[in-house]
């Protein structure tokens, strides 16, 4: 089957692709301790890659024809915010603080998993019941020096004992529904859902026999929900030629969203692609020509400075790597109910396959 054949090709996510999704979104991968997902990653794509490897932080990647002087990247971050317990009262309750951008807005009634050298210890986000808070009371709004944890214990010494000591880490329970038959929902879509798509990538690579002209590296990176630090890492070590990041975006168009300050971005009308200074222009007219001539849905939106995903890091290493922004959309970002709309998910991964194909071994991505 030739490239020109595979274009006409609409991507479908299969029950075996949905049951992975599924199994990763509901694994725990907080920023810093993402091992367990990164593991559940690797065993899918194993598959469909050539050679895989993992760094000393533990960005995982697979390889694709590797060994030749042209490196391309495909890449997704694999950690999801969290919290840390950082302090534990005499009475036995819990403070945290954050790891990662967790809103603590959202905290109060929710279950959540302290992971623990025993393993996983049950507690859920306290709150003062509506009736006890009156006047001066009825002011009170969760703050992150205020909000709680209650894992049933007495006191101080019964919390340790259960083995959480300052440090563990804290992750909500919410797990991956289908609402409606239309949208993922669940926590860690940010970007764990980016994750899926690479290895999906590499999934149609794989079946259709496709040969590229290139080393291409499918790369799952870590602590991007802290500065961008894996991505930082890991284009160092690869040095690739060409990156194509794919993060989330916000939906603009749920309630009390402003679209004139966000940006006029929708789910379900397909990926959206980021005009920014470490957005290479030829390499982003190179995608969105490829979704045009796909007839790919596509979305468009602006960063005045920088994006705020793992591009930066990508297009600012190596004495300046071309790198582009594929952005799926996403309502609730940075809650337990973050929901992505299936078409949009599949308009990503083909707009990535599509675009491989589109580069040439050693393309000229030089502006003159």
């Amino acid at each position: 089957m030739d490239n020109d054949t595979l274009s006409k090709k609409k991507v479908a996510i299969t029950k075996d692709s949905e049951a992975f999704l599924k199994k990763y979104l509901n694994n725990s991968s907080p920023t810093g301790f993402e091992a367990a997902g990164q593991k559940l990653w690797l065993e899918y794509i194993k598959p469909y890659i050539d050679d895989w490897k993992l760094d000393n932080y533990g960005t995982a990647y697979g390889i694709i024809n590797p060994g030749k002087d042209f490196k391309v990247v495909i890449e997704g971050h694999a950690d999801e915010i969290s919290w840390f317990v950082h302090y534990i009262s005499d009475e036995g309750y819990i403070n945290v603080i954050r790891n990662g951008g967790s809103d603590h807005l959202i905290a109060p009634s929710k279950r959540v998993n302290i992971h623990t050298k025993k393993g996983i210890v049950k507690g859920i986000f306290g709150w003062p019941a509506i009736h006890t808070r009156k006047g001066d009371d009825a002011k009170l709004v969760p703050t992150v020096e205020n909000i709680f944890i209650d894992v049933g214990a007495k006191n101080k010494k019964e919390v340790e004992a259960m083995g959480i000591h300052v440090g563990c880490v804290i992750t909500y329970e919410d797990e991956m529904i289908v609402l409606n038959d239309r949208y993922y929902v669940g926590r860690a879509l940010d970007n764990r859902i980016g994750g899926f798509c690479i290895a999906e990538v590499a999934k149609l690579l794989h079946k259709n026999k496709i040969e590229l002209p290139y080393t291409l590296y499918i790369v799952n990176s870590v602590q991007e929900e802290i500065g961008l630090r894996g991505a930082e890492m890991i284009a160092n070590s690869i040095k690739p030629d060409v990156a194509i990041v794919t993060d989330v975006t916000h939906d603009t168009y749920t309630p009390l969203v402003n679209k004139k300050k966000i940006g006029d971005v929708k789910s379900g009308k397909g990926p959206s692609v980021t005009y920014a200074p470490a957005v290479h222009n030829k390499l982003l007219n190179l995608i969105i020509d490829t979704a045009e001539k796909n007839k790919i849905p596509l979305q468009r939106e602006v960063a005045s400075r920088r994006t705020g995903t793992d591009t930066d890091a990508f297009a600012y290493s190596n004495g300046g790597v071309p790198s582009a922004l594929i952005s799926l959309p996403l309502k609730y970002m940075h809650t337990t109910v973050e929901m992505a709309h299936k078409d949009d998910v599949k308009s990503v991964i083909q707009l990535i396959f599509e675009t491989l194909l589109s580069i040439d071994y050693k393309h000229d991505f030089k502006y003159f």
